[in-house]
């Protein structure tokens, strides 16, 4: 049996999720238009840093801090980011960008997943025009990146996946 599209891309992010990093959550984001794949991105140290998974801990998780706060202390680049720089913004403008994210304990669907605020500020200056996150096997949710715009998230007090 085929598989729709959407499906069809999200599980190519979330094989690209498996090369991600984090001892905590990783994730796995593409960006396609026209039916091509623009660029690819997981979550994992910066170039030339040590990853989490080599140095054998989280900083975040040894201060306990919660899901959505404190992303200055991960070392991690998100997926979402890695996959922007990785393309060019011409590319990028009307794309979609599908995302899925997985719990490193038991490989659990991220509940209600969504792009922290940081990367949605990128998001909208990449010109990405959709949104496309993986909940589960087969259901997904569909965001507008022009709702970004409207709801403001860095203007309220907790943000974040």
């Amino acid at each position: 049996m085929r598989i729709d599209k959407h499906n069809y891309y999200l599980d190519v992010a979330e094989t690209v999720l498996k090369r991600g990093t984090c001892l905590r959550r990783n994730f796995g984001a593409i960006i396609v238009k026209n039916d091509e794949i623009i660029s690819t991105g997981y979550t994992g140290a910066p170039r030339g840093r040590a990853n989490c998974c080599d140095l054998h801990y989280c900083e975040r998780e040894k201060r306990n801090i919660p899901r959505g706060e404190r992303y200055e202390l991960c070392r991690s680049v998100h997926a979402e980011q890695n996959a922007i720089i990785s393309a060019k913004r011409c590319d990028m403008i009307d794309s979609t960008l599908y995302l899925v994210g997985k719990n490193y304990e038991d490989e659990t669907y991220v509940s209600m997943a969504n792009p922290c605020t940081l990367c949605k500020r990128m998001i909208l200056n990449a010109g990405i025009k959709t949104i496309i996150i993986r909940d589960n096997e087969e259901s997904y949710r569909i965001i507008d990146v022009s709702t970004y715009i409207e709801q403001d998230d860095s203007l309220e007090i907790t943000s974040g996946y």
